[in-house]
């Protein structure tokens, strides 16, 4: 692929490698007694057959996932900038650190005493969350950034209830919410109200006004917002929703623009949830494993899920005394390994470097929408924080290229593709985040790579409408492939 520095043999690939008699593997000679399988297990649970498993050697099962390895795209291959998702890059340091024994091979029924070392890091990480928020108490538990949505709401919820304020059940959303916004308020039984944005891509006002009344439950913000831009107006925002009664809810997904510089708690928020797999740099992507930790202001403390951790004198404790806990929201106390490297992350960083973080985030996006904007519509040409939103309009009405078409083609040039078609009100949306982990030359390289397609767009459209092309595999139905996925081994090809 051009752009990446790395060139791959395109062999085909092959997928049915089995043949019959071949292993991968060497097992020494049982030290258990035979027996009849049919005297320790119901007779209607044996099979009848022997399972259709593949028959493969070692090698040629090593070569075939490598070469799957090598035609994949990953952040520790290239550029990234998936927006809204922070791909930053994940020093191997916080792998290292979360395979330690202690941490790696506890186990979560271990008892209190034993585990002092693993509860010390979780109590030291809500302290550090309850910091970097501008919170006064943290949950771990939640599983991901949507989890600790639904948890936050949840909480919400609880606390109305408790003040004789159940019938509240209105969740105000931002019209370029994430779509996890809405899902969560309707999973937790509220109804969501849309709010609009105003000329410079923030809440508008009067909008926000007509919708806040006795109803209201909260409003889910981020801030930035999914436009990478800081609401001016947040602490208006915050009156006009605390004079209705409700509270406010920040959705932590673009806290990499804000770490060191504001906290959501001091703007006004009173539930806050961390991304740990995108602000602090644990791996992201492939369905998990996340963290999305909530961190709530005193009145709401007793409503966290339990247990927390707790610390008295020199002692670390589980605590499962919270009186109006909302109860357990995952098993056991979340995804610790992720917690670790979070931890790393933060202990590596120091309060300085999480600082610096934003301000590279926050350079590297306002430095490649300037380049970008040479050649794409911006439908909001202001300073932004950590990600931008360009557009596609103008390749779309001048040439018939569309946004989706500019993404396959990045694939030709070594790009992952940025987020498309979102936030909504955007049209034609390519939403870049470039994170803080790039450097100048590769940002250099990927806007040249936006103006080339720019001009291949105006002068040989079917270029772009036809990409991918040095791809191993070409542009796909990509319904199809959502709606009906062939990854399941059948073991019904014919064999030699």
């Amino acid at each position: 692929m051009s752009g990446t520095g790395y060139i791959y043999k395109r062999e085909p690939l092959i997928f049915e490698l089995s043949a019959p008699g071949r292993r991968a593997y060497s097992l020494p000679s049982s030290d258990v007694p035979a027996c009849d399988p049919a005297e320790v297990l119901p007779r209607d649970q044996l099979r009848r057959e022997p399972a259709a498993l593949p028959e493969v050697s070692e090698v040629d099962v090593v070569r075939h996932f490598t070469r799957l390895s090598q035609r994949n795209h990953g952040v520790d291959i290239g550029f990234y900038p998936l927006g809204s998702c922070t791909m930053k890059y994940n020093p191997k340091v916080n792998e290292v650190v979360a395979g330690l024994d202690g941490f790696a091979n506890v186990h979560p029924l271990t008892p209190e005493d034993l585990v002092q070392g693993a509860l010390q890091l979780m109590y030291e990480m809500q302290t550090y969350l309850c910091e970097i928020g501008g919170v006064d108490a943290v949950t771990l538990q939640p599983a991901a950034g949507a989890h600790g949505e639904f948890t936050g709401v949840s909480i919400i919820k609880a606390y109305l209830a408790s003040k004789g304020q159940g019938h509240r059940n209105k969740v105000i959303i931002p019209d370029s919410a994430h779509g996890t916004n809405p899902a969560t308020a309707v999973i937790a039984g509220c109804e969501t109200v849309e709010v609009k944005s105003d000329a410079r891509g923030g809440v508008d006002i009067e909008s926000l006004r007509a919708v806040a009344d006795e109803n209201v439950a909260c409003l889910m913000l981020t801030n930035p917002n999914t436009l990478g831009l800081f609401d001016e107006n947040i602490h208006v925002i915050a009156d006009i929703v605390h004079r209705a009664g409700g509270l406010l809810y920040y959705d932590g997904a673009n806290a990499n623009a804000i770490m060191g510089y504001a906290r959501p708690g001091d703007a006004g928020f009173d539930v806050v949830h961390f991304n740990l797999h995108k602000t602090f740099s644990t791996p992201h992507g492939g369905g998990g494993p996340g963290s999305g930790p909530v961190g709530v202001k005193k009145e709401l403390a007793d409503f966290l899920p339990v247990p927390v951790v707790g610390k008295d004198g020199d002692r670390y404790y589980l605590d499962y005394s919270l009186p109006k806990t909302i109860g357990r929201v995952k098993s056991f106390y979340g995804n610790f390994g992720v917690v670790v490297k979070a931890y790393a992350y933060i202990r590596s960083m120091g309060p300085e470097g999480l600082k610096r973080v934003a301000e590279d985030a926050v350079l590297a996006a306002n430095y490649l929408m300037r380049k970008i904007a040479r050649d794409y519509h911006l439908m909001y040409d202001r300073i932004c924080k950590h990600e931008f939103v360009a557009s596609g309009v103008w390749q779309r009405d001048r040439h018939g290229v569309k946004t989706l078409d500019i993404a396959k083609r990045l694939l030709d040039h070594g790009f992952h593709a940025p987020t498309v078609y979102f936030p909504l009100i955007v049209p034609e949306a390519l939403m870049i985040e470039p994170t803080e982990t790039e450097s100048r030359e590769t940002l250099d390289a990927f806007a040249e790579a936006m103006a080339r397609i720019a001009r291949e767009a105006e002068e040989t459209p079917e270029k772009v409408t036809g990409a991918p092309q040095t791809t191993f595999v070409k542009r796909l139905d990509e319904a199809r492939a959502a709606r009906q996925p062939d990854l399941a081994y059948r073991g019904d090809l014919p064999k030699e």
